[in-house]
């Protein structure tokens, strides 16, 4: 019977891997799909405007086009996007980005221009008064829109790294090694994380300096500071931890400001700490966001879709302490103290360990308390943490 349920947990475990792995690639693929039709869209149109810029000089040739600075500026604006240039028997009039040793190779130059083809449809110039000319532009892919769509590849090669060594380890995992077991996961983890993380890090720096949209850029970055500090909470786990005075404004500001752009619209979340005293205290502060975005995360689950989540910090002489707060469903006071034990959880599907790991990660590391403080059904919960004042 015993065997049974355990067997249960760890299946209902690598369903729950499966599931998240799945959802964190499709919407990274479904991100990088629309960064990367923008900028399609985005280049084609300077490229059209380029085209259109080039009929309105109405030259038989390219030539001289300072007698209209605008459209000389647009014309010499030739950017990161590589064309050929043809007459109307495909003779190369001009190219850019292309090696000349495929304009001068017929054979290669009809695969380019046939993948050209493939990526954009080619326009069509008018020159001459009574346009008796044309000329024909292919065009490809930039090289910026041709890495977004190698980013995706990048990003499943880290959930399948992630997934693999929590196979591995659920495989190796005995009840009377499961510490153990959490721990070498924990740091195995920061470790296949780390160097696909720096890679990621570098293609950012290459994207800021493409004319791409920075906002979805800066987006990309926010995240990837995100899993740059999970793995460093990952890193942290089972070595001893160095306590820094820092501000718990600041901290739990932090992990306010990620959180309230990722909950649903009719989720509200409220924080009094940047309007309150600054209240500094000795901690880890890494592991103690990392416990904060708990208790958001389980209070958004409590709210179902809909409610308010407040997170309050506040002192006396010689504790501080922060509350998380929401209006869900609420715990009965019988399981006050249950919720921190390992492998409990009301969810349906979950391991039940983000409260019992924070639990640890506020009283061994930083010697201080959380608990439930306020519950009741269907009005809502309130967890504390309190921590000494540095």
């Amino acid at each position: 019977m015993f065997r049974r349920i355990k067997n249960t947990v760890l299946e209902n475990g690598r369903v729950v891997v499966l599931l998240l792995a799945t959802i964190f690639i499709a919407a990274s693929l479904l991100l990088t799909y629309n960064m990367a039709r923008s900028l399609h869209h985005k280049e084609e149109h300077d490229v059209g405007l380029w085209a259109a810029a080039m009929e309105r000089v109405n030259r038989d040739a390219m030539g001289n086009y300072t007698k209209d600075p605008l459209v000389a500026r647009i014309i010499n604006n030739r950017n990161n996007i590589p064309f050929i240039i043809t007459d109307e028997n495909l003779h190369v009039i001009s190219y850019h980005l292309v090696p000349s040793d495929i304009i001068n190779s017929p054979m290669l130059l009809h695969e380019v221009l046939n993948r050209m083809v493939d990526e954009n449809t080619p326009i069509i110039v008018h020159f001459g008064k009574n346009k008796e000319h044309n000329h024909i532009i292919f065009y490809g892919y930039s090289q910026t829109l041709r890495t977004l769509y190698i980013f995706p590849i990048i990003q499943i090669l880290i959930i399948v790294v992630f997934v693999l060594v929590v196979f591995v380890a659920f495989r190796s995992m005995k009840q009377n090694e499961q510490s153990r077991v959490w721990v070498g996961l924990a740091k195995e983890t920061a470790h296949q994380l780390g160097t696909p993380t720096s890679s990621l890090l570098g293609w950012v720096e290459y994207l800021r300096e493409q004319p791409v949209d920075q906002s979805a850029v800066d987006e990309i970055q926010k995240d990837l500071s995100h899993l740059m500090k999970i793995v460093d909470r990952f890193s942290k786990i089972g070595s001893e931890t160095q306590l820094k005075e820092e501000s718990l404004n600041e901290v739990v500001g932090d992990a306010v400001t990620y959180f309230r752009k990722r909950i649903p619209r009719n989720v509200t979340l409220e924080y009094n700490g940047l309007n309150t005293e600054t209240i500094m205290v000795k901690m880890s502060a890494t592991l103690f966001e990392w416990v904060v975005e708990n208790l958001m995360k389980n209070a958004l689950d409590a709210l179902q879709g809909h409610g308010t989540i407040r997170v309050t910090i506040g002192q006396d002489n010689k504790n501080a302490w922060v509350d998380v707060a929401d209006t869900g469903k609420g715990i009965p006071k019988s399981k006050w103290k249950r919720i921190f034990e390992p492998g409990y959880t009301t969810k349906t599907r979950g391991w039940g360990l983000g409260l019992s790991l924070s639990h640890r990660v506020i009283k061994e590391y930083h010697k201080g308390k959380i608990a439930v403080v306020d519950s009741a059904i269907d009005v809502g919960t309130t967890i504390r943490i309190t921590i000494k004042k540095a």
